[in-house]
């Protein structure tokens, strides 16, 4: 069974995150015929995202790591606390670009995000970093700054479709993500032609999010026997072919 229990309020986290905002955040690997059925349970009661085409979009991901592979270390060794940085744009549209730093502290996640242009994303992929100090943005300089000081340099491109819901109450979202490839070595993110692979029997995703509860009514929706929480990580799995 899925959600047998809440997630406790986050005790963890490094002294200058504690001021934000954490939702809580569950992940689960289903099959086809499980999105499937769903899919239909979900339109009978919660909306469709409303940056959905057709119920759904292309999310493609540029992930971001250092010569020892932390941010992938820290994932496969489970570490409770982590945080990651990637730039993400939706439908191959490089009008919208977004960075972001996403913050995990066991079953609780926060994004932050900051608006890039196309000129500003390919000089970050380029390793052309050095504007990044004086911005205005402080996602933008504390992603400089990893960069700086950690050797951050981009590793792979991640593609998939998500199939997003949302329900006003407990400001909840379920997405359902599936067709997952990556670019293997390449950072060519916004080159629409770039070459993808899919992920050798990679599974669907639902992916739960809620801020200090979640409406019943929604957790009967995504019951589905046998299936429990899962680690699965498009961006661990996209990094097979290193």
């Amino acid at each position: 069974m899925l959600f047998t229990g809440s997630t406790s309020i986050i005790t963890v986290i490094e002294r200058r995150h504690t001021d934000l905002q954490f939702r809580h955040e569950v992940k689960h690997e289903i099959s086809n015929q499980d999105m499937l059925v769903l899919r239909q349970r979900l339109r009978s009661v919660m909306q469709p995202d409303s940056h959905a085409i057709n119920g759904r979009y292309k999310i493609r991901s540029l992930y971001f790591d250092n010569l020892d592979d932390k941010v992938l270390r820290e994932k496969l060794d489970g570490i409770n606390v982590r945080e990651k940085y990637r730039i993400r744009l939706y439908n191959d549209d490089s009008s919208v670009i977004h960075l972001e730093r996403k913050f995990k502290s066991g079953g609780l996640g926060f994004k932050e995000t900051a608006a890039l242009t196309k000129e500003q994303a390919l000089a970050i992929a380029r390793g052309e970093v050095d504007w990044m100090a004086g911005s205005e943005e402080e996602v933008i300089r504390s992603f400089y700054s990893r960069l700086r000081n950690e050797g951050l340099k981009a590793k792979v491109i991640v593609d998939y479709i998500r199939e997003p819901f949302v329900f006003a109450p407990g400001n909840v979202r379920v997405t359902l993500d599936h067709s997952i490839r990556t670019g293997i070595s390449s950072t060519d993110f916004l080159n629409p032609d770039c070459i993808t692979v899919p992920i050798p029997d990679s599974p669907c995703i639902l992916e739960v999010k809620w801020d200090k509860y979640l409406p019943d009514v929604i957790r009967a929706l995504v019951q589905l026997e046998g299936r429990h929480s899962t680690a699965f990580s498009k961006y661990a799995a996209s990094r097979m072919y290193d």
